[in-house]
């Protein structure tokens, strides 16, 4: 089973997925913070809440997909009751009475690529799996913008999906990294100098040299 949030790590780049995931590398920078902090008021699996209507809001969802092979935990689920729908939250969940929105929250702002819609979208199909209900619809919080951007699950996106799977156990059952290749994305990558570390100019030998004796001393 791979963490769910390493799809968006293989999107951003197959490299940093491999790095995390098969060499156990981590480091943070100020995004991957500021991410974590809010994530921590977010997951708190205590909090049910109404926000004044009938919606009934869990955070903190530990999900996990036998077909996708991923699990995580989902930041946030609104279940929106249909009239004479069990107000109580087990007895609504086991009625199925209701409509189901996956919300995942982020730091920044609203991307140009899929990443963000294809780790909601992920969430959606997991929690289809789990609760035995169809999830068309799902939400992502940019926390930066105070904005909900709402996605459709539809065939395109679950495709992709499936697809990003099977690549990341095909990677995972090989062992093997792959080449480092420097982007623009490079710069907001935590692990640049894991990936890539800086020379500063000096050649190979030099290079080589001082990184031997740091090794020694």
């Amino acid at each position: 089973m791979l963490p769910l949030s390493g799809i968006q790590h293989y999107m951003f780049c197959p490299r940093q997925w491999a790095l995390i995931h098969l060499e156990q590398q981590w480091s943070d920078n100020y995004l991957t913070a500021e991410g974590k902090l809010l994530h921590k008021r977010v997951d708190n699996p205590m909090i049910r809440q109404t926000n004044g209507t009938n919606v009934v809001t869990l955070r903190g969802i530990r999900i996990e997909s036998a077909r996708l092979g991923l699990s995580g935990i989902a930041d946030a689920l609104e279940l929106h009751p249909f009239d004479g729908a069990p107000t109580e939250k087990r007895k609504l969940l086991k009625s199925k009475m209701y409509t189901a929105l996956p919300v995942e929250y982020k730091r920044g702002h609203t991307k140009t690529n899929d990443c963000d819609r294809v780790q909601v979208g992920a969430q959606a199909m997991i929690l289809e799996e789990m609760l035995g209900v169809a999830i068309n619809r799902a939400a992502i919080f940019y926390w930066e913008e105070r904005h909900r951007e709402y996605i459709d699950i539809d065939n395109s996106l679950r495709s992709k999906i499936l697809h990003l799977s099977d690549q990341m156990h095909a990677m995972l059952k090989s062992g093997e990294s792959p080449a480092p290749i420097k982007t623009k994305s490079c710069k907001s990558c935590s692990l640049a100098n894991t990936c890539m570390p800086s020379t500063e100019n000096k050649s190979a030998s030099k290079y080589l040299k001082s990184y031997l004796d740091e090794e020694i001393t």
